[in-house]
């Protein structure tokens, strides 16, 4: 793919893995406002749309902002206790920078979760732009934060690639009219991901250079 200059990530489920520490804060939350704690698996499932979406079934209209002031408090130290790079992502970083793309991210995390994680996990610096849907009006699976990057970083749409773990990210760049890759280490299952017809399916993004890129 010699065209491609600017590779667009998802974070969670597709570089991290902070599977953890939301679920840590979860079920902080739930026996905070005396409710009973839900499993990992459903949690994990529930990821990817935003932390006021990861709540609303559970603990109904009244409780939501309570819920989400006591999650971003308890979030804030979890991440840090709880969350890892996938293998071998620095190095892909790495050796992205080092061949010319710009990178970016384009997450549904809030953005001070998206930025502690970066700098965290000490790959802040090899982004051109970080966007995350608190600062738009519609998050994925709407095109608007893969269009509003794209736009930034003033390149084509055939030259841009997005890479993500869920059928929202597929939804995402096909709606952004982009080539989207999706890795099978986040909260969807593979028959999920196939019926999302992405461009490419990989097991995880350390394989991104060598069997989509070269």
């Amino acid at each position: 793919m010699e065209n491609i200059k600017l590779i667009i990530f998802d974070l969670d489920g597709t570089l991290v893995d902070a599977y953890a520490a939301i679920e840590s804060s979860f079920n902080h939350v739930m026996r905070k406002l005396g409710l009973k704690p839900k499993s990992a698996s459903l949690i994990r499932r529930a990821v990817g749309w935003g932390d006021a979406n990861l709540f609303k079934p559970y603990v109904g209209g009244y409780n939501l902002r309570r819920a989400l002031s006591i999650y971003r408090s308890h979030h804030e130290h979890s991440l840090l206790k709880q969350s890892r790079l996938y293998p071998a992502v620095r190095q892909l970083l790495r050796k992205l920078k080092a061949r010319g793309y710009k990178l970016a991210v384009a997450s549904n995390r809030p953005t001070k979760f998206s930025l502690i994680l970066l700098r965290h996990l000490r790959i802040m610096e090899f982004f051109d732009h970080v966007l995350c849907a608190d600062k738009l009006k519609r998050g994925k699976p709407h095109p608007e934060i893969l269009n509003k990057i794209i736009r930034k970083a003033g390149v084509k749409k055939p030259q841009v690639l997005y890479a993500g773990d869920m059928v929202i990210d597929a939804q995402s760049g096909r709606r952004a009219g982009v080539k989207t890759v999706i890795v099978t280490t986040g909260s969807n299952s593979l028959a999920e991901i196939k019926r999302g017809q992405p461009f490419k399916i990989i097991p995880r993004i350390s394989r991104l250079y060598d069997s989509v890129l070269r």
